[in-house]
């Protein structure tokens, strides 16, 4: 979908209204960017941004309502369009004038080309704003693509840079990088300045060159050591003492991992796939890929034995002074 209203973008094909729905920032920054770089190719283009958490609806209406000055349309970015979405009464931190935008969205100017921008992960579909603003609007939903076609878009974005990249590299990368698309188009622009006239993009170089965020290190560090590999555990734990991590964060990291284990393996005896754990855990898709692909999967036991251990971690650290480091390392060092 994405696709098509870009290449509609540079054809010249703008609706007065677009809709982007969705936490994936990546498609929301994109769509943006070449909105502009279509705009601005005869001339300068008027943008205005508006936050929706700070400013009312009016401000968005009035400006598109007003004739530009200097160019044949304008751009007017409405971000955090909150009142879409469930809230309780009261709770709003700005009153809209919903009547008026529902008025408004019945004939939209064409002389701007409006974008409201709702970055959450679901709409309130009984609100009748919402239902209009799909309706009167050209929705984009903004999406991190499942599997396969987060492989085909890494792809895509090596060949952009003139590079291929590894089946393993891959692999590695969506390891490191997760789900989120923006850092994984900063990741591959830097290995491919690196690689210079080098054709292909490696796990090696994967390895070398993608930082790696506290969650995956802390996700590594319980792997190594609920599989029994306490040297590795502790080569990451002091790793991240080095970075000045604080043994208490990453015992709450280690704890949060393992309940989330739990959960995800008794979801799965129950029959529910991957989407549906996620929601129900309210945890994005990919932290339970990663948890459900690990090989050896360890016993409910070991994790409430692990989890109950490390609650002892937890309360010698709040409890007591000396070297707080070694408590941690003490429960590393231990095989379940």
């Amino acid at each position: 979908m994405f696709t098509k209203i870009w290449q509609g973008f540079e054809k010249g094909n703008f609706a007065p209204v677009y809709l982007l729905v969705g936490e994936e920032s990546y498609f929301v920054d994109e769509t943006i960017k070449r909105l502009k770089a279509a705009l601005s190719k005869e001339e300068e283009t008027e943008v205005m941004t508006f936050d929706l958490n700070e400013q009312p609806i009016d401000f968005v209406i009035d400006e598109a309502d007003t004739i530009p000055f200097f160019t044949e349309r304008k751009l007017i970015i409405a971000k955090n369009a909150s009142f879409l979405k469930a809230t309780e009464k009261g709770k709003e931190k700005i009153e809209h004038d919903i009547k008026r935008l529902e008025n408004w969205l019945a004939n939209p100017t064409d002389t701007a080309i409006t974008i409201f921008i709702a970055p959450y992960e679901k709409l309130d579909e009984r609100k009748k704003v919402t239902k209009l603003m799909k309706e009167k609007s050209v929705l984009l939903l903004a999406e991190t693509p499942q599997n396969n076609d987060l492989n085909a878009w890494i792809r895509s974005e090596v060949a952009k840079h003139g590079k291929a990249i590894t089946e393993t590299a891959i692999q590695k990368l969506i390891e490191m990088v997760g789900p989120n698309m923006l850092q994984h188009q900063m990741e591959i622009e830097k290995m491919s300045l690196y690689l210079g006239g080098e054709p292909e993009i490696s796990m090696e170089l994967v390895e070398d060159l993608v930082a790696k965020t506290l969650e995956q290190d802390a996700f590594k560090m319980l792997n190594a050591y609920l599989n029994n590999k306490q040297e590795e555990a502790l080569i990451i734990y002091h790793d991240l003492l080095r970075q000045k991590e604080e043994p208490i964060k990453l015992v709450g990291l280690l704890a949060n991992n393992i309940r989330t284990m739990i959960h995800v393996y008794y979801l799965q005896k129950k029959g529910y796939h991957q989407q549906q754990i996620a929601k129900q855990l309210k945890v994005h898709p990919y932290r339970v890929q990663m948890v459900s692909s690990q090989r050896n999967r360890p016993t409910d036991q070991r994790l409430l034995q692990a989890l109950y251990t490390l609650a002892n971690v937890d309360l010698q650290l709040k409890t007591t002074g000396g070297n707080r480091e070694r408590h941690l390392e003490l429960f590393l060092m231990k095989q379940l």
